[in-house]
């Protein structure tokens, strides 16, 4: 059985948004038509309190994008993004969110951020998505969305490690390339054994 699973396509990664990934919004088709040609389709949805640690407002001197260390590792400080039922957390209006069967809300716990689909950045803390994937009798993932190399990819490494069969299909998804991020993305996550399509 295989899944689609749709990271973070929401108004704030998109253009205009208050974390816009540059082309966010022209995967959207691409990702509808994909939803034909699996059996479950899985989003997921970034979904964080308006004083979430990782939001770089939340800490005085520091500038959106600047690092700090937190109680899990290194933590890159964000603009505030995703608020939990705001219009930026919505899901873009041209996805086709009908046809999701389960959608995992991520980033929701104050004092820890969230990239992956499965953990929690302290890598532990799991979502409950492993869970749902087994019971469905789902081995093979296809990973799309935004951004490659932050929630993507983070996700996709994650699904390798759990001894999912892991595509990530490059062409829709779009990156935000940080100091150099989107290539050291491409690079751990052939390490894990995801396939880049």
């Amino acid at each position: 059985m295989s899944a689609l699973i749709v990271i973070d396509v929401q108004n704030d990664f998109c253009p205009g948004g208050a974390l816009a990934v540059s082309e966010g919004d022209q995967i959207v088709r691409g990702i509808n038509a994909l939803m034909a040609d699996v059996e479950a389709v899985v989003l997921t949805q970034d979904w964080h309190p308006a004083d979430h640690s990782s939001f770089a407002s939340q800490h005085d001197g520091h500038d959106p994008y600047s690092l700090i260390e937190m109680p899990y590792g290194p933590q890159v400080l964000w603009p505030d993004h995703c608020v939990i039922g705001s219009e930026g957390a919505a899901f873009h209006a041209g996805l086709n969110a009908n046809r999701a069967e389960v959608v995992i809300r991520k980033g929701f716990r104050r004092a820890i951020d969230s990239y992956s689909a499965f953990f929690e950045n302290d890598h532990t803390t799991p979502t409950g998505l492993e869970g749902y994937l087994r019971t469905r009798g789902i081995t093979q993932l296809t990973m799309v969305g935004l951004a490659t190399d932050f929630c993507v990819a983070y996700s996709a490494i994650d699904a390798a490690k759990l001894g999912f069969d892991v595509t990530v299909k490059l062409e829709l998804c779009r990156a935000i390339d940080l100091n150099g991020s989107l290539d050291a993305a491409k690079q751990d996550m052939i390490q894990a054994g995801v396939t880049l399509a």
